[in-house]
């Protein structure tokens, strides 16, 4: 596969934000069609996750963002 080449399909990368002290400590890929199909069914979304934050040291609820810095 060559180097840049720009990957077909609604698979997004997106960064997740540390919701206590707002570090970017992951990346991620999220299916934004399924995303949209979760929101119109259950009304619900996948995001926040629960990760470890590294600069709070402890598990946080990390928001998605798509700017990613």
């Amino acid at each position: 596969m060559a180097a840049g080449k720009k990957k077909k399909g609604p698979r997004q990368a997106a960064g997740l934000q540390c919701s206590d002290c707002k570090s970017f400590g992951y990346i991620t890929e999220y299916n934004k069609n399924n995303e949209i199909l979760k929101k119109q069914t259950t009304n619900e979304s996948t995001f926040p996750l629960n990760k470890f934050c590294s600069v709070c040291r402890k598990r946080t609820a990390h928001k998605l963002m798509k700017k990613l810095k």
